[in-house]
């Protein structure tokens, strides 16, 4: 069996496509006991921002740059 800093390094190195799916697959494996209504809410809101970044109604920025922004606004 494979170390976790083995395996780490070889779907490090996958395509970036390769990659995503198989934290998709990660995620979907982790058993969640989540209130069916919050689930649905949260999935409701993911839905409603990918489709306002697709409409170009709202333009995404970087994470970094998202933090600097929040720690700005703390300092204040």
């Amino acid at each position: 069996m494979q170390s976790i800093e083995q395996l780490t390094a070889e779907i490090l190195s996958l395509p970036s496509a390769a990659r995503v799916l198989l934290a998709e697959k990660i995620i979907e494996s982790l058993e969640f006991d989540t209130d069916p209504a919050i689930q649905a809410a949260w999935i409701t809101e993911a839905k409603m921002r990918r489709d306002e970044i697709r409409s170009n109604y709202v333009q995404p920025i970087p994470g970094d740059e998202a933090l600097a922004q929040v720690r700005r606004l703390l300092e204040q």
